[in-house]
């Protein structure tokens, strides 16, 4: 007879909203590697489906709302979560979906306003920047912006570390609790800015790697995030670890295929 094993308790639960990387380095695949390096449960609700590889994205097809809305309320319902993190969704009918979709839920929601591959391929179409600034922005707990979603949301262009706060103010204006404005693309330090309102301003900073290999970062730091808002971090706490997982998985990044390969989720087990 084989000995009952006493069931072990769930780990915190969190979803991502967002599109396939059919590489496996960026969106679904980047976020729930992501999840499990961090030691939570991760779920999916998937968005739209890529064609992509270390050269690019080839293609992309959205799902319909329909299933969007199925998938998302499957997981809600029945096993909860304790944070949501969103990044493609790609077109004005599928923010409008999620935007109403997280309206409801009563936990953080991370917010990767993905307009953009690392490859330079647009994965939201250009009419959906405003649903986006007008629907998605205002339920985000946190929105963590690069540099050019940053220009695509308020219009300022960043190109200095001085840059930033007026960045961040014009960010906050639109509707979340919190910014996070990622300055990975100015030259020197790898410095980011959380800003909540005045006197709530905090800057990470970590050393730059020389290494090409960051498919999936800005996807990579979401989750991260999610994962540590959803163990009961604060905002600036869970920024400030997930910075550092995230540092680590670009240091560890290497070559796929001929392009450009994703950073390291698993560094921390090798």
């Amino acid at each position: 007879m084989s000995a009952s094993v006493p069931s072990a308790a769930a780990p915190p639960r969190v979803l991502t909203v967002a599109g396939s990387d059919s590489g496996g380095g960026a969106g679904i695949q980047a976020d729930l590697k992501t999840m499990l390096a961090l030691g939570v449960h991760g779920m999916s609700v998937i968005t739209a489906v890529t064609a992509q590889n270390s050269v690019g994205v080839q293609g992309y097809w959205e799902l319909p709302a329909d299933a969007v809305r199925a998938q998302f309320r499957s997981v809600v319902d029945d096993i909860g979560v304790q944070a949501v993190k969103t990044g493609m969704l790609a077109s004005v009918e599928l923010v409008e979906t999620v935007s109403e979709l997280l309206a409801g839920v009563q936990a953080p929601v991370v917010v990767d306003p993905v307009g953009v591959s690392k490859h330079g391929d647009a994965l939201l179409a250009a009419e959906a920047v405003a649903t986006v600034r007008e629907r998605l922005l205002p339920v985000a707990t946190l929105a963590t912006p690069n540099l050019h979603e940053v220009t695509q949301l308020t219009g300022i262009e960043v190109e200095r570390e001085s840059d930033m706060p007026r960045a961040a103010r014009a960010l906050l204006d639109l509707g979340p609790c919190w910014v996070l404005v990622k300055g990975g693309h100015l030259e020197g330090e790898a410095v980011d800015l959380l800003y909540g309102g005045p006197g709530e301003e905090y800057w990470y900073r970590a050393e730059r790697y020389d290494n090409r290999h960051t498919h999936g970062t800005g996807c990579t730091l979401a989750s991260a995030i999610a994962a540590e808002l959803a163990k009961g971090r604060t905002v600036p706490e869970a920024v400030g670890a997930a910075k550092a997982y995230v540092t680590g998985a670009i240091r560890r990044g290497f070559p796929l295929g001929a392009g450009i390969g994703p950073v390291d989720h698993g560094w921390q087990w090798r």
